[in-house]
């Protein structure tokens, strides 16, 4: 059973840093993608970034793009989302997912995920 668990949320200022972390487990797949995503109450699930684990490309949303950094730790099992320049336009829960495919350099689309975490809280104050 594949098995994902953010942390690193919290509350930060504009213009602050902030990393999340997701461990996964449980993933047997020798190829596959780990997306990030963000949700704001009463909005769309929003693809932020996401890594193949193959090639180890990357993809970003136009939002995110040169602030957010997507990267993973083989050998702890973890993915993380470097998070610089926030703004309370960054405000959501985030959410780390997986899925055996390819990322195929695309920014993430929530409905091609089959594995999900609880999500993580980021406030962004101005």
């Amino acid at each position: 059973r594949v098995l994902l668990v953010e942390s690193g949320g919290g509350s930060v200022q504009a213009g602050e840093s902030l990393t999340l972390s997701c461990i996964v487990s449980g993933y047997t797949y020798t190829r596959g993608c780990l997306a990030w995503f963000r949700q704001v109450p009463g909005k769309e699930r929003e693809g932020v970034a996401s890594f193949d684990f193959g090639t180890g490309s990357t993809a970003y949303g136009d939002s995110v793009h040169g602030r957010f950094t997507i990267s993973e730790d083989n050998a702890k099992n973890t993915a993380y989302l470097q998070m610089t320049s926030l703004n309370p336009e960054d405000t959501a829960m985030y959410y780390c997912a997986t899925r055996a495919g390819d990322c195929y350099n695309l920014v993430p689309e929530p409905e091609n995920y089959n594995y999900w975490g609880q999500g993580t809280q980021v406030t962004v104050s101005s």
